[in-house]
């Protein structure tokens, strides 16, 4: 994710296209893993919720927004949905919302 966020820094005209192109391939190659293993449970370790979704959704989080999972990643989209319906989850990102515009757009 960082070079991608760190290519929309550059000036315009001094971007990596070439290392952004890798970049989204490394994180589609992640999602492919991820989405495989997550399996049929609710969560990430089973049905309860734990530990591991309160480290796994900023990371999730921030990945959706630079490179979406869209359908391609049916288990993976249902999880980070699931995670978005939490009301703590939803409440952290509210609350994170006045400093969303900080994270560069692609253009």
């Amino acid at each position: 994710m960082q070079k991608i966020v760190g290519d929309r820094l550059r000036p315009p005209g001094e971007g990596d296209a070439y290392g952004v192109a890798e970049a989204k391939a490394a994180l589609r190659k992640a999602y492919a893993l991820i989405d495989e293993r997550l399996g049929e449970q609710t969560w990430e370790l089973g049905e309860a919720f734990s530990m591991a979704e309160c480290s796994a959704a900023p990371a999730l989080h921030y990945a959706d927004l630079v490179e979406p999972f869209g359908t391609a990643y049916p288990r993976l989209s249902a999880y980070l949905q699931r995670l978005r319906e939490r009301p703590s989850y939803a409440r952290v990102v509210r609350e994170a919302e006045p400093y969303a515009h900080l994270l560069p757009q692609e253009t």
